[in-house]
């Protein structure tokens, strides 16, 4: 399976989205990364087919997702940065009637409906009403809905705003455990869940894709330029200023602080091990080092 993007490019106007993106998606798990107004959100629009581009198209096996039409859409399980819920249907309620607008028959709608709460852990709320759900459980509700139909493409918009801790990892354990036969697209603003399940990262700023990496080695681009310097608080801003800062503490009157250059930033800067904030900050950050 393949999902091909070929020459994509979308305008609003006189505002470019994204700009002649092109790049192919196998089964895996593929981590979108970017800052607000990247264009993410666009992206994966066009890629669902609820966008069309301004130029170039897109393609699964060889085919034009736009001219599959429905037959795409059985492939397809999609979770919007936005979801809705209607408040006043059970959790139970609302997944059937998605399974049925998916053409699930009924029993199967009610099947997959009992075995995807509980795998996300919401066996005992399932008629429980949607309006007295935290976000965290319309979330879970949410992607159990892009799971029903048993897609092939994967494509899921902030999938874990909102969840804690422990439901991140419950999350990314489900992730990794259906990413065997299928693609999966993620975007997200935690890199650290990137780092644990994606095969390899997209960085896209400004409608343009920047690098498509592994996180391994992206990471490794960045060895030997992050530091961390202990200094008195008044030299903060200094340092601040002409480094990129992806960290600050504040210890007995005086300033730690993670700086990351190609140089030594300061005498007593030592070197330390690079982390995906590390990253996202040369890569994605307001400033160029």
């Amino acid at each position: 399976m393949a999902l091909v993007l070929e020459n994509v490019s979308k305008l609003y106007g006189d505002t470019v989205a994204l700009d002649r993106t092109s790049f192919a998606l196998n089964c895996g798990i593929y981590g979108l990364l970017g800052p607000n107004g990247a264009g993410k959100t666009t992206l994966m629009r066009i890629m669902t087919d609820l966008l069309a581009p301004s130029t170039g198209r897109v393609l699964l096996d060889g085919q034009d997702i736009s001219a599959l039409g429905g037959e795409f859409r059985k492939r397809l399980g999609y979770l919007p940065q936005d979801f809705g819920v209607y408040p006043n249907f059970t959790a139970e309620q609302f997944l059937l009637y998605i399974g049925r607008l998916k053409g699930l028959s009924k029993f199967e709608a009610k099947r997959q409906t009992d075995e995807l709460l509980h795998l996300v852990g919401l066996e005992k709320k399932q008629r429980k009403k949607l309006g007295s759900f935290s976000g965290g459980e319309r979330q879970r509700v949410g992607i159990v809905q892009a799971l029903l139909g048993d897609p092939d493409v994967l494509i899921l918009d902030e999938p874990t705003a909102g969840l804690d801790p422990e439901e991140r990892i419950r999350f990314r354990g489900i992730l990794s455990g259906l990413s065997q036969q299928r693609l999966v697209l993620l975007s997200t603003h935690i890199v650290s869940d990137l780092e644990a399940v994606a095969n390899e990262i997209i960085l896209l700023k400004n409608g343009v894709v920047l690098k498509r990496e592994t996180p391994f080695e992206l990471l490794r681009t960045l060895e030997g330029a992050v530091w961390t310097v202990r200094v008195p608080a008044g030299e903060e801003a200094v340092l601040t200023g002409a480094y990129l800062c992806s960290n600050v503490m504040h210890r007995d009157g005086k300033s730690v602080l993670r700086l990351i250059s190609g140089r030594k930033p300061h005498p007593d800067a030592a070197p330390v091990t690079p982390n995906m904030e590390d990253m996202y900050l040369k890569y994605l950050g307001k400033q160029e080092i």
